[in-house]
């Protein structure tokens, strides 16, 4: 059986965690040691079983917690080129055998576990998606998305489960009281995914099987998890499928862990 829990999604803070057997992962790590070892001991974990920290890219709210749980735990930490340049001084010390690559693209395999890195468009060095194989199923992790195109909705496509951004509300992003110089980030192409776009991207792979579904990313300024959850709704709605029956749809908050979704395998 596959374990799925998002720990913390936000802007405060991002930590995704994956099991199978006797294999965890944590995708991104962006709040602090501590905090994360509370959440893991909230749904019964604990670091025994986390193989590998894999980045998604170097913006504080996904590495911030990085560096220590490496140097306590001993364990590696999964980047690429561009990525481990950009983040590497604000690691800490960090020991040579913990410090891994996965270029864009490419497969890395833990236990039975295999992870595939793809690129996604945001304002960072070289920020990427991933996608986590295990035992015949796909789960997709995709958030910080300036932008969706062919390539990346392939990527997402024949998912068992994704956690997609669903950033913001476009009319309180642009009535809010944001710089206008960062409103205009958030909306560009390098920078974050709204409600109505991911409402219509659920709502594309729900038509091409996907199931389950989590919202992540939502800015604490520009959107509410009611809305968030609401325009993804009418989104599905609007292709006949019903939210509430056809697919399970649930919003990961940023300062407690979603519900803990489990995956059967058949195996």
């Amino acid at each position: 059986m596959i374990k799925i829990c998002s720990l913390f999604s936000g802007s405060s803070g991002n930590c995704i965690f994956v099991s199978y057997n006797e294999t965890a992962i944590l995708i991104d790590a962006g709040v602090s040691g501590r905090r994360t070892e509370i959440a893991l001991e909230g749904i019964g974990e604990s670091f025994e079983k986390i193989a590998g920290i894999f980045i998604t890219h170097e913006h504080s709210d996904h590495i911030s917690g990085a560096g220590i749980l490496s140097r306590r735990y001993k364990i590696p930490i999964y980047a690429n080129t561009a990525t481990w340049t950009a983040m590497r001084p604000f690691m800490g010390k960090l020991n040579s055998e913990h410090i891994r690559h996965i270029e864009v693209g490419e497969i890395k395999t833990i236990g039975d576990i295999s992870v595939r890195s793809f690129p996604i468009p945001h304002d960072a060095a070289c920020p990427v998606g991933y996608n986590v194989f295990i035992a015949g199923r796909k789960l997709t992790i995709a958030t910080d998305i300036g932008h969706m195109d062919d390539l990346l909705l392939a990527n997402l496509e024949k998912s068992d489960m994704i956690l997609l951004e669903s950033n913001h509300d476009i009319e309180m992003l642009r009535t809010g009281r944001y710089p206008w110089p960062l409103k205009q980030r958030i909306l560009g192409d390098r920078g974050h995914l709204c409600n109505e776009m991911a409402g219509q991207i659920v709502a594309h792979l729900a038509q091409c099987g996907t199931k389950r579904f989590l919202l992540g990313h939502l800015s604490q300024e520009n959107n509410f998890p009611e809305l968030a959850y609401r325009t993804v709704c009418n989104a599905l709605l609007e292709k006949k499928i019903n939210p509430s029956k056809d697919v399970y749809l649930e919003v990961a908050l940023r300062d407690r862990s979603s519900n803990v979704m489990y995956i059967n395998t058949g195996a």
